[in-house]
């Protein structure tokens, strides 16, 4: 496991423009340096690096990270492989957690089961190739759906034979157990063996990093099932894997919007007819993870259901497990086709152009919600429309906070009449559909991996809390493993998470440009000849796959979620005031007595009343509440992350008494346990998902486009002298509404006065 501190180091040694401009030409505009994006086509320069903050941002496609995270998503190395990477470029190793020989025997035999699960499934593919090389039925059959020998060997298609114990020839053991947990192989009861996949056009299922990980059979006639997938393994979950997301990467970045599609022969019917961007879930309901990954595969998603009963449904079902991913920044739509077709047979009798032109006016999810549950109520009589308030209010609850969350509701409010206020009113009052711990933690992460932290599976989700964490491998673990345990304990830490099958997957590879023609009217037998069927015309070397170093790397261990925790001393003692990590012995001093009232302010009196954590009572809404004031904090802090060293006890007490600086103490201890030293190491620190971190995003693209302040010291006095005048005026009217009856309160009114007057009389900014 790599530890936090030594990323933070590399980070710190690194420079971000060195490592970006191996791959892409910069050219200096103003602080900062420019040039064409690598994450999407573009012609104007939107791309933008900084070296003071080490960190980069795409004004186009929102594209943002560190050092780290551009190696991850520009060429598809996992978190090991690019700190590895870097690690060597400044002469530094990467230290790895000394691990029990119990632990290094099981991550070998993991490792070495692994691996020969996939040497089988890659033996089995290719028995398939060369089956259906020398099988006139299958070749006809394929034919017959309008496929090229081109397209078959883009896909790899192949053909299960039809023997029942076809990959006898292939394997000399054939009662090896892992033939059977890899799914090639079936044991009935009785003790005999078989081929799984038996008279079948034969799909390779590929994994985001090109490893064979299954297959999808076709039935050649009459039979059923009429598709046939590889069972659950250790390898293969169909719930999180979409058909085509490897082989139409290029694709999808080309076309600019990935289709969803409901199966294998759409995926590789539209591809012969030059649209590279479908991608099929694998006979299942579409999932949160299934979502995850095409939300990071493409900003525009477009779902292709058929028009009947069945269809809507189908949609539908798509929809409300959209509903808690949606983000502004995402356009998701639906295409439901006439009754009679599917994309395939849409695309063979009407042509290309007219399912283009069919999926440009694919409804969008906002249209499809409203439409659809006003069709189910009668809207013109107000009992109708109370129910349909009924059925929507839990759905419209599983939205984000965003600006599409606002317009839809709004809608919402005009179609069953009434106010956006009274809708308000009801909605808070409503209680959201049950969702699994899956569903709620997905639609909380905006740059989400498709792997869920267990730390935050509680229903409540993130706190404001920091959660340090090393590396996204450390802080992701097995959606399969969540939902196997349920919902996590509160407070479960980051420390119980693992990889998923996949490991830390980048998804796309922006380097593999992947051979890709548009076929058009071509030789119908164009290209076979890779297959031993007639045409001469060159078929591309599609299986090239990378490496798979670092598939099971280790992982980091993050030391669980920091918070603030307090200690027994008085305002005015000496002791130097801390942010210690939670379970730590460290304590830090909270000054007066007293606590946040429900308005968010700070109250009471006392002289230094300890409170541990239990009793900490935060103000209400202050994690989310961001005002412009803590806004600035924050800024200035995360720009200028050394100016949290020359805090001293006082200027802790101020923030610590000031109202909505929730997020500004956890960015302070962000910084002090992380040690990061620019805004690019502290993004990589903070938790993705958490709500720091969805602070500090929009922080660094605003950052990318500032100056740095010329007396970054002065700003943070000045700011320091503000939060405590805000602190002052929130108590003093906290006491005028407790009437000033007796002596202490009016004595520490007066205290408070004049301690306004000497702030004002410093002068502020």
């Amino acid at each position: 496991m790599i530890p936090e501190s030594f990323v933070q180091e590399l980070l710190a040694r690194v420079d971000i423009t060195d490592v970006v401009g191996r791959y892409v030409n910069l050219r200096k505009g103003g602080a900062n340096l420019l040039g064409l994006c690598p994450f999407h086509n573009e012609k104007s320069p939107s791309f933008t690096v900084s070296p003071a903050k080490q960190f980069y941002h795409c004004f186009g496609c929102g594209a943002h990270g560190t050092a780290i995270t551009f190696l991850i998503e520009h060429t598809g190395a996992s978190f090991p492989e690019a700190v590895r990477t870097l690690a060597s470029s400044v002469g530094l190793s990467v230290p790895q957690e000394i691990r029990s020989p119990r632990q290094t025997q099981a991550d070998r035999r993991r490792r070495e089961e692994v691996s020969r699960h996939q040497q089988l499934l890659d033996a089995a593919q290719a028995h398939y190739v060369r089956l259906l090389k020398g099988s006139e039925h299958a070749i006809n059959y394929l034919k017959q759906r309008g496929l090229t020998g081109q397209t078959a060997a883009l896909f790899g298609l192949g053909w299960s034979g039809t023997d029942r114990r076809g990959l006898a020839q292939v394997f000399s053991d054939y009662e090896d157990p892992l033939l059977v947990e890899c799914g090639l192989v079936i044991a009935s009861e009785d003790g005999r063996r078989y081929d799984r996949f038996r008279e079948r056009i034969m799909f390779p299922i590929r994994n985001s990093r090109g490893k064979l990980i299954g297959f999808g059979g076709r039935i050649v006639g009459k039979g059923e099932p009429k598709y046939l997938n590889s069972p659950e393994t250790p390898l293969f979950s169909k719930g999180h894997e979409l058909y085509g997301l490897w082989e139409g990467r290029t694709g999808i970045r080309k076309e600019g919007f990935v289709l969803v599609v409901e199966g294998y022969m759409d995926v590789v019917g539209l591809a012969q007819h030059g649209l590279f961007n479908a991608v099929a879930t694998l006979g299942t309901a579409t999932t949160p993870h299934h979502v995850q990954k095409l939300i990071r595969a493409s900003s525009r998603i477009v779902f292709s259901f058929d028009g009947d009963a069945a269809g809507r449904r189908a949609a539908w079902k798509a929809l409300v497990t959209c509903l808690p991913l949606v983000r502004d920044d995402v356009s998701m739509r639906f295409l439901f086709l006439p009754a009679a077709h599917d994309p395939d047979s849409y695309v063979r009798e009407l042509g290309i152009e007219a399912f283009r032109a069919t999926v440009d006016e694919a409804m969008p999810l906002s249209r499809f919600l409203l439409e659809e549950l006003a069709s189910r109520h009668p809207m013109g009589e107000a009992e109708g429309r109370a129910a349909c308030v009924h059925e929507a209010a839990p759905l419209l609850a599983q939205l984000p906070e965003s600006a599409l969350r606002v317009q839809i509701e709004r809608e919402f409010a005009r179609m069953v009449l009434l106010t956006p206020e009274e809708l308000s009113g009801l909605l808070a009052r409503a209680v959201p559909s049950p969702v699994s711990a899956v569903d709620a933690e997905l639609a909380r992460q905006p740059q989400a991996d498709g792997l869920v932290p267990v730390s935050a599976i509680q229903g409540k989700g993130y706190s404001s809390r920091v959660t340090l964490a090393s590396s996204p491998d450390a802080r992701v673990a097995s959606v399969a493993d969540a939902e196997r345990r349920g919902s996590a304990a509160a407070g479960s830490r980051a420390s119980e998470q693992s990889h998923d099958a996949d490991g830390y997957d980048p998804e796309f590879d922006s380097l593999v440009q992947g051979a890709y023609a548009h076929h058009g009217d071509t030789d119908p037998d164009a290209g076979f000849d890779e297959y031993a069927f007639a045409g001469s015309a060159p078929v591309p070397d599609l299986y090239a796959m990378p490496a798979d170093s670092g598939y099971f790397s280790p992982v980091d261990d993050p030391q669980g979620a920091y918070a603030a925790r307090p200690h027994d001393a008085p305002y005015a003692g000496v002791s130097r005031t801390r942010f210690a990590r939670q379970g730590s012995d460290e304590a830090r001093s909270f000054g007066s007595g007293g606590q946040h009232n429900a308005r968010g302010a700070w109250g009471g009196k006392g002289q230094g009343k300890a409170r541990t954590a239990a009793t900490m009572v935060a103000p209400r809404g202050a994690a989310r509440s961001v005002t412009p004031m803590a806004k600035r904090v924050l800024r200035l802090l995360f720009a200028h992350p050394g100016l949290v060293t020359g805090l001293g006890d006082q200027e802790l007490e101020i923030l610590e008494h000031g109202p909505h600086m929730v997020l500004v103490k956890d960015l302070i201890t962000l910084i002090n346990a992380s040690g990061a030293g620019h805004a690019g190491a502290l993004l990589q620190a903070a938790e993705s998902g958490s709500e720091l971190h969805e602070v500090l995003q929009p922080l660094a693209r605003e950052l990318m486009g500032q100056d740095d302040l010329p007396d970054p010291e002065a700003e943070w006095s000045d700011a320091l002298r503000r939060i405590e005048l805000e602190a002052i005026k929130a108590e003093q009217s906290d006491l005028i509404a407790s009437g000033l009856t007796d002596e202490a309160s009016k004595v520490r009114y007066q205290e408070l006065s004049r301690r306004m007057a000497l702030i004002a009389g410093i002068g502020m900014r």
